[in-house]
């Protein structure tokens, strides 16, 4: 009996919470796809990357808004200045540079959308790692049937062999016999090599989950797709308000906006204000002096001369030709993702065909073909080889059946992670910062 499972309708905006596990699943434990994002989700190290550099941006924030550090000076006269009322001894001077206003804001501004930028980078890599996980969880699904319905197909196979040695014994042909220990062995062929499949899939699986050891990972749970239609329009307008490479892209235009501001303040001065505090030593001459002794003090304003416009010409030039090439890469990426969409419609389509075709019409007929044959070939109406030409067909169209459910599952996983939305109404990446 076909296996069918309920599928989801896409709806833009659907938000769930995310797939939650106090600790991460183990081999055992895993086993349908939640349980596969969620071990992957914990524990995969370039995900972790990722969230550092994060992170680290985000503390370029308050370093970026933040004062130069002040300057303390002291000098000391070895040779001490005489003035009238003392020698001077030392100078201790106070500064402190502010930059002219609107700069440090600027500078905020850009570090803050880099640090955004790193974020959607992170949540671009959580659809990434769901993604890849997910179309290898099918695939790894669809060798598991694979490997079932070969087995099944060589058992079947097998239980004829004592039928037709049978008939060779009491005169017939043994050509048959040859013909069919010939198909026996191409079946053991492909099943050896649907298992030695199996062994690399497995440890794609485990590289993806970080996952010690190298033991085969159980069967996954999964089951045939219901077929569904899916609205194209609304899913360009959910990628190009949810992709998290598009929102990555936004937030790198806003920071190049900032920092060409930042190149246009360049070339407005800065201000210095200081103290100053001279330490007078008692008058040798007279120390009668009015004054004598006291220390003097005073305050000091400075400003730099940003007098070298071709360098300030060259920076916001530079800060321009940033922005443009941040919005032309933007472009190009809406417009591929436009036609990453189309294409995984098309094979969505495809492959809900084909599961039409061979689940609800070809598989019944194929089944039926096999039992008739095999009752033909007992009572001699037909030969062998109509035989192994039912079984290979029953077996090319199950195979078909089931590449054709992880095909759709596969591209509906792709539709939904390009256009960020809830996969199997379970998962989903992180929505903030928070």
């Amino acid at each position: 009996m076909l296996k069918i499972v309920l599928g989801l309708t896409l709806s833009v905006g659907l938000i769930s919470p995310l797939l939650e596990a106090d600790e991460a699943p183990s081999d055992s434990q895993l086993s349908g796809l939640e349980n596969y994002l969620s071990r992957a989700m914990a524990a995969n190290p370039q995900l972790d990357a990722f969230e550092r550099r994060y992170e680290a941006a985000m503390q370029r924030i308050p370093q970026a808004s933040a004062l130069p550090d002040p300057m303390f000076q002291v000098t000391h006269f070895v040779e001490s200045v005489q003035t009238r009322t003392g020698p001077q001894e030392n100078i201790f001077m106070l500064s402190q540079k502010i930059p002219w206003f609107g700069k440090l804001s600027s500078r905020e501004n850009a570090a803050s959308a880099e640090a955004q930028a790193l974020w959607f980078a992170y949540q671009s890599q959580q659809l990434m790692l769901a993604r890849m996980v997910s179309l290898a969880f099918y695939e790894y699904g669809y060798t598991e049937e694979a490997i079932r319905m070969t087995q099944e197909n060589l058992e079947l196979l097998r239980n004829l062999e004592p039928i037709v040695e049978e008939k060779v014994r009491a005169g017939d042909d043994i050509n048959a016999l040859l013909r069919l220990k010939v198909e026996t062995g191409k079946i053991e062929d492909r099943l050896q090599s649907l298992q030695q499949k199996r062994v690399g899939q497995s440890a794609k699986l485990r590289e993806l989950l970080a996952l010690p050891g190298t033991a085969l990972l159980p069967w996954p749970e999964w089951a045939a797709p219901e077929i569904i239609s899916l609205d194209g329009p609304s899913l360009v307008v959910a990628i190009e308000t949810n992709n998290p490479e598009l929102q990555m892209l936004e937030r790198k235009i806003s920071s190049a906006e900032a920092r060409r501001e930042i190149a246009r303040l360049e070339s407005y001065p800065d201000i210095t204000l200081g103290f100053n505090y001279i330490q007078t030593g008692d008058p040798v001459v007279n120390p009668n002096t009015p004054d004598a002794g006291q220390d003097p003090w005073g305050f000091t304003v400075a400003v730099n001369l940003p007098i070298w416009f071709d360098k300030y010409d060259a920076a916001k030039a530079e800060a321009l030709a940033n922005q443009r090439s941040y919005e032309s890469e933007y472009d190009n990426r809406f417009n591929a993702l436009r036609a990453e969409l189309s294409a995984s419609l098309a094979s969505l389509h495809d492959a809900n065909r084909r599961l039409q075709l061979y689940g609800k019409d070809l598989l019944g007929l194929a089944e039926q073909a096999v039992e008739n044959s095999r009752s033909g070939y007992e009572t001699g109406r037909i030969s062998i080889l109509d035989v192994i030409d039912s079984e290979r067909s029953l077996l090319d169209l199950q195979l078909l059946y089931w590449r054709a459910a992880a095909d759709a599952w596969q591209q509906r996983i792709t539709i939904q992670t390009l256009a960020n939305l809830p996969i199997l109404g379970t998962f989903h990446a992180t929505q903030n910062d928070e």
